[in-house]
């Protein structure tokens, strides 16, 4: 093993062993490299920010103030507090841009951007700095200054990396906002955050069509006076032509930034200022504002993204998400731009216009590094049962990684084995919008990889899976997954809110000091770390509580199955049961005849409630198969569990604006019509 100690995980000519199996080197060495780390947690991340270029170095590397009884409220917590790397000042768009082109790297490309039309755009670091100069200025004489929040409602393109990184560069604040959230959920933001600037487009391209997208901008801009212009980038132009206009609010982007000057003095700013606001989903209650700050976010961004995928001069690095979700950020935005490398950004679905696009642009562009969600893998296994085709050249890979949901082990290993030539390491990452940066994972090089599991907390982080009253479980036993110990990347506060950070995450064991994930987690027999989902995705049948991931985890074990979704469901005698809703593997000829799926159900229900019963135990077979053409997932991938519910119960669905595609739930209860008017006709 090349990777002696926690050394040489901080400096740039750390090699690897040969993907040979040699990879595989054990908890061991992993437990070894964290218990060097764990001798100064706060000196390691020192390191790793040092990695960045600081116009000042920090006064204090760490403060933390934990939550604690309130001597002002006997029955309350304080508001915990952390700064770290005080005092100093950096910014992060020249940590992202101009640093690289100043050592002479101008020239390299920084982003190959691929519409969904088969529109292509490429741009060097030199090319990132001219745009995102002229961005930070059109701003500024827009009116935004240090502090002021921008809300940036754009599909992936160009030019929202360039206004992220320029709102970055001038001090602002941005949050970035699903450019298929409605105008309700786009309005939550804007007067949350009391937003100065709006940035959207006048459409996108989704599915193969061009999409309006100004006017639902519009109408969750209405009548709020904090808002003072709405920029415009034209992206779908006469495809979408009514663009309705405000005078004297509304500009375009090409007048307003392609005119402006490409030269722009960046100031530095202290590392705990703000950089941005990331909202939760918002599918249960008010959606949470996490407010992370410049420099300890960006330490941590930048050293996971280098860590974890090992990432080199001549990588072309590919994060699939859209650029709204936290995983972008991080890893698709401000990581491989701080570490100087080359990325894909993709606008579209992975099927428009046909299954194999992604495939198709990794061919194109020689991804080197795939990084995407488990529901996606689980996906392209049914459009692909028989494997991908050997037609795209997939040779350009060496590494993969999955982020989002839990992955199950048939899952990893069809990744690996479709996509990794059966040989590749794949980092299976834990991370959360409120960690800011990757917390579980393997490193590849060091750590034993396992189907299906996330291994071992990251050098510099310290997790635990303990019981209700906060004692760590031996192996073999599950329980919270918990953060012990304070890291660079942890969101401050929630916007405007700080005693619901306090009691969403710090309340539940504050007397241990502990971060409350919010995940149930188990151990292994070595100690290796098995994520269970939600702790509210937990189904409690006749007391027995099972994780939904299991028995997912179960059913897409069997060859017939492609994707399953689970969720509890009332029952009049165990209190709550199991409903399976299940993706097959090879679909019905038409997908369109509900008809069809609910036949297929009918034919698959036993032999997978038999699966079930024998992979996990008999308490644990559905009550209910339904054979599904699509499960309503979140933009990030994550399947909505609570709407599974709720179409099973026929009721209200609530807010479903965080959906990725909303007709998906028209396509299920289609389905469901078909079985029920089925089973009417057997039992009249």
């Amino acid at each position: 093993m090349s990777t002696g100690t926690i050394s040489n995980l901080l400096v740039e000519d750390r090699t690897y062993p040969a993907p040979d199996g040699g990879w595989n080197v054990g908890p061991a060495d992993h437990a070894r490299l964290t218990a060097e780390a764990d001798e100064d947690h706060v000196a390691f991340w020192e390191a790793a920010a040092r990695r960045l270029e600081w116009a000042e170095p920090w006064r204090t590397a760490h403060t933390w103030e934990p939550a604690v009884p309130d001597p002002q409220d006997p029955h309350g917590l304080t508001v915990p507090r952390a700064e770290w790397f005080a005092g100093g000042r950096l910014n992060v768009a020249v940590n992202c841009v101009d640093r690289h082109v100043a050592a002479g790297r101008g020239g390299k490309v920084a982003l190959h951007v691929e519409g969904e039309p088969g529109d292509r755009r490429t741009l060097t670091y030199a090319d990132l700095q001219r745009e995102v100069a002229r961005a930070a200025n059109a701003l500024v004489a827009l009116g935004v200054g240090k502090g002021d929040r921008v809300v940036v409602y754009l599909p992936v393109l160009a030019e929202t990396v360039v206004v992220t990184l320029a709102i970055a560069r001038i001090g602002a604040i941005h949050s970035l906002v699903f450019g298929g959230f409605s105008a309700d959920a786009l309005r939550f933001r804007l007067e949350d955050l009391r937003a100065k600037v709006l940035v959207t487009s006048d459409g996108q391209f989704r599915r193969g069509k061009a999409v309006p997208t100004k006017a639902t901008a519009d109408e969750a801009a209405a009548g709020l006076d904090h808002l003072e212009h709405v920029l415009v980038v034209r992206r779908t132009g006469d495809a979408t032509p009514d663009v309705p206009w405000t005078p004297g609010r509304d500009v375009w982007w090409h007048d307003v930034v392609d005119t402006a000057d490409d030269h722009h003095e960046a100031e530095a700013f202290d590392a705990e200022t703000p950089l941005f606001v990331i909202y939760t989903s918002g599918t249960t209650g008010k959606p949470k504002g996490l407010v992370h700050t410049a420099g300890g976010y960006l330490t941590q961004a930048s050293w996971t993204h280098w860590a974890l995928f090992d990432a080199k001069d001549d990588d072309v690095h590919w994060c699939t998400a859209d650029l709204a979700w936290v995983t972008a950020h991080t890893y698709e935005i401000y990581g491989p731009l701080s570490n100087g490398l080359t990325q894909v950004i993709y606008e579209g679905t992975p099927n428009s216009p046909h299954t194999a696009r992604h495939l198709e642009i990794i061919e194109r562009y020689g991804v080197t590094v795939y990084y995407t969600a488990p529901t996606l893998i689980r996906t392209l296994m049914t459009w692909f049962p028989d494997g991908v085709p050997d037609s795209y050249d997939l040779s350009s890979l060496r590494l993969l990684g999955t982020v989002g949901e839990s992955i199950n082990p048939e899952a990893w290993v069809w990744f690996r084995d479709q996509l990794g030539r059966g040989e590749l390491p794949i980092v299976d990452t834990w991370w959360q919008s409120e960690t800011g940066a990757t917390m579980i994972a393997p490193l590849p090089g060091v750590t034993t990889l396992k189907p299906g599991s996330a291994t071992r907390p990251l050098p510099g982080i310290s997790a635990k899976v303990v019981d209700e009253d906060g004692v760590e479980v031996p192996h073999g036993a599950g329980g919270f997954l918990v953060v012990d110990r304070t890291w660079p990347g942890m969101a401050r506060t929630v916007w405007g809110d700080p005693e619901r950070y306090r009691d969403a995450y710090w309340s539940r064991f504050a007397e241990h000091g502990y971060y409350l994930a919010g995940d149930g987690a188990r151990y292994d027999a070595d100690g290796d770390i098995w994520l269970l989902g939600r702790v509210d995705d937990v189904i409690n049948v006749s007391g027995h509580r099972l994780s939904t991931i299991e028995i997912e985890s179960a059913l897409v074990s069997h060859p017939a199955v492609g994707e399953a979704g689970v969720a509890g469901v009332t029952d009049p005698t165990t209190g709550q049961a199991i409903a399976a809703f299940v993706i097959p593997a090879r679909s019905p000829a038409d997908p369109e005849d509900a008809d069809a799926w609910a036949a297929h159900a009918h034919t698959l229900t036993e032999t997978l409630r038999a699966h079930v019963a024998k992979e996990i135990g008999p308490i644990a077979k559905p009550r209910d198969v339904l054979v599904v053409p699509d499960l309503p997932k979140t933009r990030s991938g994550k399947i909505m569990r609570r709407l599974l519910a709720d179409l099973v119960a026929g009721g209200s669905l609530g807010d479903v604006t965080s959906l990725q595609d909303e007709t998906s739930l028209t396509r299920i209860q289609a389905v469901l019509r078909a079985r029920a008017a089925a089973t009417s006709k057997e039992n009249p």
